[in-house]
């Protein structure tokens, strides 16, 4: 299991588990992100957002709260 914040451009992974207060995981399972989810990371800047494409949605992490997403890199 990693860090959705070490998964580089390009790549898909699969949501393992999300941890974090009650305020962090409502606004994020009410995004769509949720453990059995896909994602695809589209852009993975070092000081930038994690911007990841999600349920046809892109969606704008910053990398404080990409921590508390952990998930399974997708072999392709």
């Amino acid at each position: 299991m990693k860090f959705i914040s070490t998964i580089p451009a390009g790549k898909e992974a699969v949501i393992v588990q999300i941890d974090g207060d009650t305020r962090f995981l409502s606004r994020i399972t009410s995004i769509g992100l949720t453990p059995g989810c896909n994602v695809k990371i589209i852009k993975n800047d070092k000081n930038r957002p994690l911007l990841v494409y999600s349920r046809d949605t892109m969606i704008a992490l910053n990398k404080k709260e990409s921590e508390n997403i952990k998930v399974e890199e997708k072999v392709s």
